[in-house]
């Protein structure tokens, strides 16, 4: 039976048609704590955008798209949009004081994603990484998040990482 807790043990997981399972194959327990906002007050975090984020949030601000990413995006050292941090605690430009999301209805693909990143998922120090940040990760009770769902915001956040350099209406 494969450990979906633990990647150090997924040499336990069969193989399907000749490929390793994924550790996490058999769903992962996970349930967002209200009021949490762990996720998104880590000083230096790095929100990519792809590019219907960036026309999803300038909508959400009645702005066009290039107004909204020069106002709420800065460039990363190899050009691509991310999101903006606060000045002073470098911190997500959204989150609010009570630790919500400001643009939860139309938040970035990564945003969303989180915990089921990449980088989180790479390697078993990234995950305890990840176990240890996120409170929604060690509820005993919190309902088994499906291998499909996990697929699902990796291929997000995927697309979000690779992110885009120049807009054009």
């Amino acid at each position: 039976m494969c450990n979906t807790q633990n990647i150090e043990n997924s040499r336990d997981c069969p193989p399907l048609m000749g490929k390793r399972v994924p550790w996490y194959s058999q769903g992962v327990r996970f349930e967002c704590q209200p009021d949490c906002g762990k996720c998104c007050d880590q000083p230096g975090g790095v929100v990519f955008l792809a590019p219907h984020d960036a026309e999803r949030l300038a909508k959400h601000h009645d702005m066009p798209v290039q107004d909204w990413l020069d106002k709420d995006c800065r460039r990363s050292y190899n050009g691509r949009y991310v999101l903006q941090s606060r000045p002073g605690n470098d911190v997500c430009i959204y989150l609010n004081e009570d630790k919500t999301c400001g643009v939860y209805e139309a938040k970035p693909d990564q945003c969303s994603a989180f915990p089921w990143w990449n980088e989180n998922m790479v390697s078993n120090r990234a995950w305890h990484k990840t176990v240890q940040l996120c409170p929604g990760l060690r509820r005993p009770d919190a309902g088994v998040i499906s291998l499909p769902v996990i697929q699902g915001h990796l291929d997000k956040d995927r697309v979000a990482e690779k992110g885009f350099r120049n807009w054009s209406d």
